[in-house]
């Protein structure tokens, strides 16, 4: 017996360090040994590839700066600060990496033909149809394109996070202006995901929290995500979620839509999410400048394109924060970097160059 616990050890043991080795990530490593300092200190980076983790490392180097800093945030958030290192368990919040969550949640009802993407809003949200908005689609709301003129994207999360219903956060959007006619204007903001989030509150006749629970965190293990079990979720910046759950969520995308043999999204609502909204006749009002993109699909970002065939490639879905998922269909792996600061200059080029390392690794 102790021969073959012995033998399965060294099998164990072999798997591992032949898995480690296949691929040579040190210049992946010095670039965030480099880069965490300006990253708010602590970062977490996880790689998958052809069925496993190929990548695991984090880095934690705070300064007395960032851990002062650190406490004068929590203390304006009610909170506790914390120092601690961060791991692949770390639960942080994740900002606008939480959108391509909620498209992903809101496309399992479009599954399952509750919602159609061409469906009108004022059909289940009578507030908006009496503030001339009921004409904006499920589409629209989902790619930002509803051509409401939303407020700052840090102001309005703030704002509704006062709010004791969903019902009062959809009545402050209803009277938000207009500043083009829906599907022809494009503005990164919070509003159409909340909208997305209120139908299908009223479909369900569940909250949003419990939906995203049993619909997309308990069938893929994530066991550390939310979205911050308040009165009101906010589906476009609530989320919370750790490194190891979203790359769970990142392999299901990935793998058009399954997980560990289970069906999460159909492939045909994982390939919707993926087609560019924003079009050449599409006026684009506001796009964050770390974002990078060449377009916008329902949740993420079209940061690559196929030369020879023009489909997309590679995706994203940056956060305020600072953390970056990302999603290679051409070189076919997923990674997710997970950091907490808000200075954001120079962050599309820091996400540039650490993806164009990544790619040379996995070529």
């Amino acid at each position: 017996m102790k021969k073959y616990f012995l033998s399965l050890i060294v099998i164990v043991f072999a798997c591992i360090t032949t898995a480690s080795a296949q691929y040579n990530f040190s210049k992946v490593d010095n670039w965030l040994e480099e880069n965490t300092p300006d990253m708010g200190g602590r970062s977490v980076l996880m790689i998958y590839k052809d069925g496993k983790i190929v990548y695991t490392k984090s880095v934690n180097e705070l300064t007395r700066r960032q851990k002062m800093v650190g406490k004068i945030i929590a203390r304006r958030q009610g909170k506790a600060a914390t120092t601690e290192d961060f791991t692949a368990t770390t639960q942080q919040m994740i900002a606008s990496c939480s959108k391509w969550y909620s498209a992903a949640l809101v496309m399992t009802f479009v599954d399952e033909g509750k919602l159609k993407l061409t469906d009108t809003v004022g059909k289940y949200l009578s507030i908006l149809s009496k503030h001339d908005k009921g004409n904006i689609t499920i589409a629209q709301c989902l790619s930002h394109t509803t051509g409401i003129k939303a407020t700052d994207l840090k102001e309005s999360l703030q704002d509704w996070k006062s709010v004791g219903s969903m019902d009062e956060a959809i009545a402050q959007i209803a009277v938000l202006p207009m500043e083009g006619k829906p599907g022809t204007v494009f503005h990164y903001s919070n509003a159409g995901l909340q909208i997305a989030g209120a139908v299908i509150e009223k479909i369900s006749g569940k909250s949003f929290e419990a939906m995203f629970a049993e619909r997309i965190a308990t069938p893929l293990s994530m066991k550390n995500t939310d979205f911050g079990k308040g009165k009101v979720a906010l589906p476009a910046g609530g989320g919370r979620s750790t490194a190891e759950d979203y790359i769970n969520f990142l392999i299901m995308i990935l793998n058009k839509g399954t997980f560990s043999g289970k069906r999460i999204l159909s492939e045909g609502s994982a390939e919707q999410m993926q087609i560019n909204r924003i079009t050449p006749e599409v006026n684009v009002a506001y796009s964050p400048a770390e974002a990078g993109g060449l377009g916008y699909g329902f949740g993420e970002w079209i940061v690559e394109k196929s030369t020879t065939t023009g489909l997309t490639t590679a995706v994203s879905s940056p956060g305020l924060f600072g953390s970056f998922p990302w999603v290679d269909n051409e070189r076919k792996y997923a990674a997710f970097l997970l950091t907490f600061y808000i200075k954001n200059n120079g962050r599309q080029e820091r996400y540039k160059k650490l993806r164009t390392l990544v790619n040379e690794v996995l070529r």
